[in-house]
C-alpha cells in the first residue's frame, strides 16, 4: 500500500466512499441533494485541512485522511473552493432547514468541554475507506502516516453512530465526549449519538 497525494480523477471516488461510510442516505435520498451534500462536505473539509493523505493499492484509491493541524498552512483553502462551499452551503440550508445546526452545536459543546482540560494540536476532519477494503488495514495505514508526521501531538475527531467509531477505539482513541441529538428534516427525523474521540499520536 502506498500513501501519497490524491489524484484529481479519484476525488469523486473519495466522495462516494464518504457517502457510503458515513451513511449520507440517513439524511438525504439518492439524487441531486445527496450529490450536492457530498460535494459540499468534501470541499469543506479540504478547505480546513493542512494535511491530505491518500492510500493506494496499486492504482486503486483505497482511502483518504484529511487533518487540520494547528499552525500549519492550509494549501487546499483556495478561493474557488471557499466560493463553492459558500454557494452549496446556502443551498443545503434551504434543503435541511437548520437540521445540521443541531449536529454542529453538539460538536461545539463537546469540543468546548474537551478543551477545558486539554490543548489539542489538531483534528482529523475526514477519514474514509473503500467499503470493499474495510478490515484490510487502510485506515490504520492512513493514521500511521499522520502519526509519522505529527508524532506526539494530541488530535481529536468527531464521529457518530452512523460511522464505524469502534475503529478508533481499537486504535487507541479515547471517547472524550458524547451527545444524543435528534435531527429533524422536512421528510424524516434522525436520532443520533455524536462522539468526540481523542489520542496522542505515537
Amino acid at each position: 500500500m502506498q500513501i501519497r497525494s490524491i489524484r484529481a480523477k479519484d476525488i469523486p471516488l473519495a466522495r462516494r466512499f464518504a457517502a457510503q461510510g458515513m451513511h449520507y442516505d440517513w439524511y438525504l435520498d439518492p439524487g441531486w441533494k445527496l450529490e450536492m451534500y457530498s460535494l459540499f462536505f468534501w470541499n469543506l473539509e479540504c478547505s480546513r485541512a493542512s494535511r491530505l493523505y491518500a492510500a493506494y493499492e496499486g492504482e486503486q484509491l483505497a482511502g483518504v485522511l484529511l487533518a487540520d493541524m494547528k499552525g500549519e498552512p492550509k494549501p487546499y483553502n483556495t478561493l474557488w473552493r471557499k466560493a463553492l462551499v459558500w454557494v452549496v452551503q446556502k443551498g443545503m440550508a434551504l434543503v435541511a432547514r437548520g437540521a445540521g445546526n443541531v449536529y454542529d452545536a453538539a460538536n461545539s459543546s463537546m469540543l468546548e468541554q474537551f478543551c477545558a482540560g486539554e490543548s489539542p494540536d489538531g483534528e482529523v476532519v475526514f477519514l474514509v475507506v473503500d467499503p470493499n477494503r474495510e478490515g484490510q488495514g487502510v485506515g490504520t495505514a492512513l493514521l500511521e502516516a499522520l502519526a509519522k508526521d505529527e508524532s506526539g501531538k494530541l488530535v481529536y475527531l468527531f464521529t457518530d453512530n452512523g460511522c464505524n467509531y469502534g475503529f478508533y477505539e481499537h486504535r487507541g482513541f479515547v471517547q472524550s465526549g458524547m451527545r444524543e441529538i435528534t435531527m429533524v428534516f422536512p421528510d424524516r427525523t434522525v436520532p443520533l449519538q455524536c462522539f468526540l474521540y481523542s489520542k496522542r499520536l505515537p
